[in-house]
């Protein structure tokens, strides 16, 4: 099921971040943040998601303690539950995806005051449509060595967990492919923060010249 909606009024550009597992794409959001944009992390709406008392009976009631143990969603079990049955998984995007466009729609409709973009990390921003609410799709590019490392240090998984988990979203050549910009992540914080400005300020010129101003 599609988190997508009505879009928020593009009076300012809205970008999406798309890329690899632990390909940086949240140290991107961060420097836009510091930039002054707008930024939704749909992860951490996920989780806050995974929270609320109706998300949380549904589940209760569709996998049992086999994926609510003490109250509380264990995420480690509902995932290996989910990403192993796409029919389970499309059941739990039914429920968590409408609530985490609810919240962006109630954030990005704010008035943006001197932001200069609004931004959308969401792991499957293209597979579930949300490209659709974006002026621009930003591509964030790490070796597959680097991104296997920072999974292991960051979540704790193996090669194989995060290649069973990468398999589940779109090839990252049609990603790629689809980018209006691609941000090199070479593991220098400067460099790609010098990217992340060229990158914006080209997309917020862009935005102007669509819109003739």
């Amino acid at each position: 099921m599609s988190e997508c909606g009505t879009a928020a009024p593009r009076s300012i550009p809205t970008i999406g971040l798309v890329g690899g597992i632990a390909s940086g794409k949240s140290a991107v959001r961060s420097m836009l943040a510091e930039l002054g944009c707008i930024t939704c992390d749909s992860d951490d709406l996920a989780h806050q998601a995974l929270r609320d008392p109706a998300i949380l009976r549904s589940i209760g009631a569709r996998w049992g303690d086999r994926a609510v143990r003490n109250g509380a969603v264990d995420r480690g079990a509902l995932a290996a539950i989910v990403f192993a049955d796409p029919g389970e998984r499309s059941h739990l995007e039914a429920l968590v995806h409408p609530w985490i466009h609810a919240r962006r729609r109630a954030m990005f409709s704010a008035e943006p005051g001197t932001a200069p973009a609004r931004v959308i990390d969401a792991p499957l921003l293209l597979e579930v449509g949300l490209h659709t609410e974006c002026d621009s799709i930003w591509f964030v590019d790490a070796p597959i060595e680097a991104r296997q490392a920072r999974a292991l240090a960051t979540r704790g998984w193996p090669a194989a967990e995060l290649a069973r988990r990468e398999a589940a979203q779109w090839p990252l050549d049609q990603k790629r492919a689809l980018a209006h910009h691609v941000l090199r992540n070479d593991g220098d914080p400067q460099s790609l923060r010098s990217r992340v400005e060229a990158a914006l300020a080209d997309t917020i010129r862009t935005h102007a010249h669509a819109k003739g101003t």
